[in-house]
Formats: structure tokens, sequence, C-alpha cells
């Protein structure tokens, strides 16, 4: 079973495929699988990243409304 990785375990992973990729170390089979998990490990990323940047700015909303209390 493939666990959700972490944001950093995700980079990490993209950095791997595409220095398998540049090195031409993969086959034209597996490249396809590689270009699959790169997508998606990138939209995985962009999710996170986005969830994250509503999230801090929610608690700075917060925190001002605090402070005009």
């Amino acid at each position: 079973m493939n666990k959700t990785p972490t944001y950093a375990e995700a980079i990490v992973e993209l950095e791997q495929i595409v220095a398998e990729i540049e090195s031409a170390a993969i086959g034209v089979d597996e490249l396809s699988e590689k270009v699959k998990r790169a997508a998606w490990l990138i939209k995985f990323c962009r999710n996170k990243l986005s969830s994250t940047d509503k999230e801090v700015t929610d608690i700075l909303k917060s925190i001002e409304q605090t402070e005009e209390e």
C-alpha cells in the first residue's frame, strides 16, 4: 500500500525522477510511468502549497480580527 508522502518526500521523489530522466537511466517503457508519477507528485505539491497558503491566510485574518476587537 502506498502512503501519501509528505511535501518534503514528494519533492525528493520528484528530484530523483528528474535526475533519472536527465541521465537517460530509464527505458522508454519506464519513462511513461515516471512521467505519470511526476505529474501526480506535482499536483500533490501544488495542492499542499495551496491549502497551506489558505490556512496561513485564515490564521493571519483571525489574528487581525482579534486585534481589532
